[in-house]
């Protein structure tokens, strides 16, 4: 009799404050017999180090697994796939495997990619939902994001031309915002909207960074930088 296949799970853990994992995630987590933790090329594991906050991962198997941030979409594609062979051998033995990822899983997450290569692969997958970033930083702006009719727009910085996305009704989200953040500041000083954004950088990690104006923008804007605009 062939041996139960075991499932992989992506756990949200929120953006950076352990107490903003949900239950099922803490009890997803201390289920599964392996951890396979998102790894920088500086060795950082973020996302474990949340996890480590909230709950005990004595007597797991950890396992380190990096992605390539390359343009070079073969390159990025070979990094997922060395990581799904990694988790597949666990898989394979019947063991249940975890991934936490920062925000939720289902926006720009770094599991999505890589549970579809699981499921091409003959192997189920979960998908535990959290507390994505910009909620959290609207929380700690004190502010909604939307109300009524009013539209949302959620949008990456990078890849293409930021001012013509502005125009667009309604509030605005740009996620990532460090990357560019002087042109970014640059688009909303010239489209009207300075006045009408404010930004939270490592939301809920320890150097978290709230600017309520950008009127006089901060200086070395981190990665994880989010912008909220709001509705005129």
């Amino acid at each position: 009799m062939d041996m139960k296949k075991g499932t992989f799970y992506c756990i949200s853990v929120g953006p950076g404050d352990p107490e903003l994992l949900t239950l099922k995630a803490v009890r997803t987590l201390e289920r599964c017999p392996v951890i396979a933790a998102p790894q920088t090329k500086s060795g950082e594991t973020l996302a474990l180090d949340i996890v480590r906050q909230a709950l005990s991962l004595e007597g797991k198997a950890i396992l380190p697994v990096s992605f390539g941030m390359e343009r070079d979409k073969s390159l990025w594609r070979v990094s997922h796939e060395r990581a799904a062979d990694i988790i597949e051998a666990h898989l394979t033995a019947g063991r249940d495997v975890a991934m936490p990822n920062l925000g939720d899983v289902s926006i720009y997450s770094t599991s999505g990619y890589l549970m579809d290569l699981l499921r091409e692969r003959g192997f189920s997958s979960v998908m535990i939902p959290g507390v994505p970033s910009f909620c959290a930083a609207a929380a700690r702006l004190g502010t909604t994001l939307v109300s009524g009719g009013d539209s949302l727009h959620i949008l990456p910085v990078g890849g293409e031309t930021l001012t013509p996305l502005l125009s667009l009704p309604g509030a605005k989200v740009l996620m990532k915002a460090g990357r560019s953040f002087p042109q970014v500041v640059d688009a909303l000083r010239k489209t009207g909207q300075l006045e009408r954004s404010a930004l939270v950088e490592d939301c809920g990690l320890p150097g978290e960074r709230v600017c309520r104006n950008l009127d006089r923008p901060p200086e070395d804007v981190g990665y994880f930088a989010t912008i909220i605009v709001k509705e005129q």
